[in-house]
């Protein structure tokens, strides 16, 4: 779903002087240069923005980029079925959407995590450690999951039953919302627009987008299948003031504390803006 912001950028909807784009090896490396100030907003999963609130950092989520609904899952040789999971290796990063895909997994073939044998690992390392053998089960997302679709993996579980569990927004830091509302909004609008022509013309839109994805152009629908792209109204709906994502962020937080991934609880009644959404 970021993939819209370089959709953007590519089609000259963004005003180089307001915004940049800056690319960071890893979502780690993103998160320590927005706690830094180095940023002032980022493309962040949900359990992300949640990790720096706990932290002491005010971000807040201005839009809503996708919803996982597929498009996180988890792949397995062929021949394994839910009942043989009990004593298999399962590949999955260590980070809440890891840990929900996970609990959610293990809950579906009643298994607790001693009875498997995890397997940490990065999201760009999937499709290696599937080719080396490393694993049983790779707990991945798209565009890996084609790949390792393409390579014989089989679906085992995805996120299309855990609806709304998944989400990826846009983070800004709060002490920048004011002095950047302008850019922000700008931001949002461009992304809505590059949307709209990967809807109007996906055949042209898929020529930009492919080259940094890094996937055949024909190939891009099955990128963004099982992802649901929350449009305008969609957005407005889940970003105000004790909308369901409110619930699914307290639902989320008690389960990153469950697993160790949050310290403490943070506050969520100031989580989500609809302030700088297109009018």
């Amino acid at each position: 779903g970021y993939e819209f912001m370089f959709l953007a950028r590519d089609l000259q909807l963004l005003d180089p002087q307001k915004i940049r784009l800056v690319e960071l090896p890893s979502n780690s490396n993103t998160l320590r240069s927005l706690a830094a100030g180095q940023l002032e907003a980022a493309a962040m999963t949900l359990d992300e923005l949640m990790t720096l609130r706990a932290q002491g950092v005010d971000v807040r989520a201005v839009m809503v980029f996708d919803v996982s609904a597929g498009a996180d899952v988890a792949l397995c040789k062929p021949g394994i079925s839910m009942a043989d999971l009990r004593g298999k290796r399962i590949a999955v990063e260590d980070a809440a959407v890891g840990a929900v895909m996970l609990g959610a997994l293990l809950q579906a073939a009643n298994l607790k995590v001693q009875d498997v044998r995890k397997v940490s690992m990065s999201l760009d390392r999937s499709v290696e450690t599937y080719q080396q053998d490393q694993a049983d089960v790779v707990v991945t997302a798209e565009p890996w999951a084609t790949q390792l679709e393409q390579l014989g993996a089989q679906r085992l579980f995805d996120s299309a039953q855990i609806p709304g569990r998944i989400v990826d927004v846009l983070g800004v830091r709060a002490d920048t919302l004011a002095l950047h509302a302008e850019s922000i909004r700008l931001l949002i609008a461009a992304i809505f627009q590059a949307r709209q022509r990967w809807v109007d013309t996906p055949e042209a839109a898929a020529q930009f987008m492919a080259v940094r994805l890094q996937t055949p152009a024909l190939d891009l629908p099955k990128v963004f299948r099982g992802m649901q792209l929350p449009d305008l109204p969609k957005n407005r709906e889940m970003l105000r003031a004790g909308s369901a994502l409110q619930q699914t962020a307290q639902d989320l937080q008690k389960v990153m504390l469950a697993e160790g991934l949050l310290r403490k609880a943070s506050a969520l009644d100031a989580l989500v803006t609809d302030a700088f959404l297109p009018g």
